[in-house]
C-alpha cells in the first residue's frame, strides 16, 4: 500500500510556522507554489475528515468534525488543533451557500462560497464572493480531482490534481490528491475551497462534476 504520510503521527509536532518556507516547489516553470497532499481521512478514530501534509510529510491542516458539516459547520485546524477557519452553511438561502469565518467567530464572514446551480451555464463549479465583488471562480471537475481556482483577473491561483505514487507512476484513488497553491492565495483559504467542493459535489452521485 502506498504511504500517504511519510512522517506518520510524529508529523503532528511539525513546525507549522516554518512549513511554507520548507516545502515550496516550482510548478510548471512559473512562480513558486506550495504543494500539499490532501488525504480525505481523519487522524482520529471514528471521525471523518481531512488530513493535509507538506512535501516533507509534515502535518499542516486537519479536519476532524467533517460529519457535522452535514449539519452546517466544519472547522479547519492547523497541526496542533488550533481553529483557522470555520465554514458554516448559510441558512434560509436559495441553493448551496456557505460562509467562511476566521477562527471560530460567528460574525463578519471573510467570504461566501456559492455552488453553481445554473444548468445552462455549467462552466464553473463554485463562486467566491465578498460583500462587494466576485473574488474567485472554481472550474473543472471535482469528481475527477481536476479543478482550478481563478481570481478576478483570471489568474490561476490554485489547482486540485490527481496524485501519483512516487514509484511506478501509479495513480492513487480520489481520496488522496494534490493541492497546488500559488503565493497570491492563502493555503488555508485554498483548503477551505477543497472542503466546500467536497460538500457540494460528493454528497450525491447525481450532482457530481
Amino acid at each position: 500500500m502506498t504511504k500517504v504520510y511519510p512522517n506518520g503521527a510524529a508529523a503532528a509536532t511539525a513546525n507549522v510556522a516554518a512549513y511554507e518556507a520548507e516545502q515550496k516547489l516550482r510548478v510548471s516553470g512559473s512562480e513558486e507554489a506550495t504543494v500539499l497532499t490532501v488525504w480525505k481521512k481523519s487522524l482520529l478514530l471514528n471521525c471523518n475528515g481531512f488530513t493535509v501534509f507538506d512535501t516533507k510529510g509534515n502535518l499542516v491542516f486537519r479536519v476532524d468534525n467533517y460529519l457535522s458539516g452535514r449539519k452546517g459547520e466544519i472547522v479547519l485546524m492547523d497541526a496542533y488543533g488550533k481553529p483557522l477557519l470555520t465554514i458554516r452553511r448559510k441558512r434560509l438561502s436559495f441553493g448551496d451557500n456557505w460562509m467562511v469565518y476566521d477562527g471560530e467567530t460567528a460574525e463578519n464572514p471573510r467570504f461566501c462560497v456559492r455552488k453553481n446551480v445554473n444548468m445552462l451555464n455549467n462552466k464553473y463549479l463554485a463562486q467566491v464572493n465578498n460583500k462587494k465583488s466576485v473574488l474567485y471562480q472554481v472550474e473543472g471537475s471535482y469528481a475527477q480531482r481536476c479543478c482550478a481556482v481563478y481570481d478576478g483577473k483570471r489568474r490561476k491561483v490554485a489547482e486540485i490534481k490527481r496524485k501519483e505514487a512516487a514509484v511506478g507512476g501509479v495513480a492513487l484513488g480520489v481520496d488522496v490528491f494534490r493541492l497546488v497553491v500559488q503565493p497570491d492565495l492563502d493555503t488555508s483559504v485554498a483548503m477551505a475551497f477543497v472542503i466546500l467542493l467536497d460538500q457540494m459535489y460528493s454528497s450525491s452521485s447525481s450532482s457530481r462534476r
